[in-house]
């Protein structure tokens, strides 16, 4: 199956080069000292698991599984959280990754359920920001991937209606040919 990409927005080596790059400021700020990652799904799985491989840190895994998109390519207003449980995070450095940043809504919640746990340090890492967004909340971000335009993509990680998550880089998609 090829998928319908109108374009290429961030191919697969720009995204390899940045994950390098994030990594070793996560790695000079946190000092080698332990570090709980915590990743929003679904779309930060793929994200996640690049960053923690080039971290050459003792770092514990957890998610949140939150939805806002629900088939559409606008993002709802009303979150909705899938219970999971969160690893122990107080006392303790935590990082918080996000696929995309556009309406905020999702890291706002996620930082928020983060920090009623009390950690050391919250930090937290985007990888992409939609720039010229309307955000009825900021949320503090410490580590930036890439900034976009406020266009909907896919790919590594991103979906539509639950598709092209799989790309090793992040596109447009022709959405007439659905």
């Amino acid at each position: 199956m090829i998928p319908p990409i109108e374009s290429i927005v961030i191919p697969e080596e720009q995204i390899q080069k940045k994950i390098c790059e994030l990594a070793l400021r996560i790695c000079q700020d946190f000092s080698g000292e332990p570090l709980v990652v915590v990743s929003v799904l679904k779309g930060g799985f793929i994200f996640h698991a690049d960053l923690i491989r080039a971290l050459p840190l003792d770092t514990e895994t957890g998610f949140l599984s939150l939805s806002s998109y629900r088939g559409d390519t606008q993002p709802q207003s009303e979150i909705i959280e899938t219970k999971m449980p969160l690893p122990y995070l107080k006392g303790r450095n935590v990082l918080l990754l996000e696929d995309i940043y556009d309406s905020g809504a999702s890291m706002a919640y996620a930082y928020q359920r983060c920090l009623r746990e009390n950690p050391k340090t919250l930090k937290t890492c985007i990888f992409l920001i939609k720039e010229g967004v309307k955000r009825k909340t900021e949320t503090p971000i410490d580590y930036a991937g890439f900034t976009i335009p406020n266009i909907f993509v896919v790919g590594y990680g991103l979906d539509y209606q639950e598709r092209y998550r799989q790309l090793p880089y992040i596109a447009v998609l022709r959405l007439n040919e659905q």
